[in-house]
């Protein structure tokens, strides 16, 4: 017997709800408030941030890509483990390119690109996902949750910087005169700015999904109204044709 293709093809509309989910709706700082170590010690800067995120984003594809294919080999028994040495065989290779080329940034970033090993962001994705789903989708959901870290250790990194040098990119933006609150570029800071911008992503999407919630009450009404104005109709209808009727007997 033939066997039947039942294998759903991986389209364009499953990509972008791949992006939207790592960015948005399942962002792994602002929702599911993973990986926290980097997120407070690295965002001093949005160049630090940046480079820990991008670094992060790397480590997550390429490790998703080759415990997806790999999934089948490896024995459940020994998972856990065989994940970590692949994640930190992506780690050591990233962290050599950053001393080679990106020498400032690498001592900036210090012990936190080793670290990256056992960040629960990535165990967490090749667990959860990696592991269960074919390459591509596996690629997609590494960059997608990458980019949803980098966005928020960006996100961080600015208002830090800002508030707690006067600057961003390094670039003084209120000129001398400025005082600014070194509380922000303190380990205090990073825990109070990261509490207000989980605030701040809670309250948009409340008020999203109340917003929401409205449009289809409305959209419920107007239908329910639409379907009422038909069946008055539709009762004069025949009202008239039984007038009609009536007379033409007549």
């Amino acid at each position: 017997m033939e066997k039947n293709n039942t294998e759903k093809k991986y389209t364009f509309k499953d990509f972008l709800l791949g992006m939207k989910n790592g960015i948005i709706d399942q962002n792994p700082t602002f929702v599911q408030v993973l990986g926290l170590c980097p997120t407070l010690a690295t965002t001093t800067s949005v160049i630090n941030a940046l480079g820990m995120g991008l670094a992060t984003t790397a480590v997550l594809m390429f490790s998703n890509l080759f415990i997806s294919l790999l999934r089948k080999i490896i024995p459940k028994q020994v998972r856990i483990a065989a994940y970590i040495v692949i994640i930190s065989a992506f780690v050591t290779a990233v962290e050599m390119l950053m001393k080679a080329f990106l020498t400032e940034l690498y001592e900036s970033l210090g012990v936190f690109i080793a670290l990256i090993v056992v960040n629960c962001i990535i165990l967490a994705r090749a667990e959860a996902f990696a592991s269960k789903n074919k390459p591509l989708p596996s690629l997609v959901d590494g960059i997608s949750i990458g980019l949803g870290f980098t966005l928020a250790l960006s996100l961080l990194g600015a208002v830090r910087e800002i508030l707690g040098a006067g600057t961003l990119f390094g670039v003084s933006l209120f000129g001398e005169n400025f005082m600014p609150a070194q509380l922000f570029i303190m380990p205090a800071g990073a825990f109070l700015t990261l509490g207000f911008l989980i605030a701040a992503v809670n309250g948009i999407k409340m008020k999203s999904a109340e917003n929401k919630l409205k449009a289809e009450k409305l959209l419920e009404i107007q239908e329910k109204e639409a379907a009422q104005s038909s069946i008055k109709n539709g009762k004069k209808t025949e009202e008239t044709s039984d007038g009609e009727n009536k007379e033409v007997g007549k």
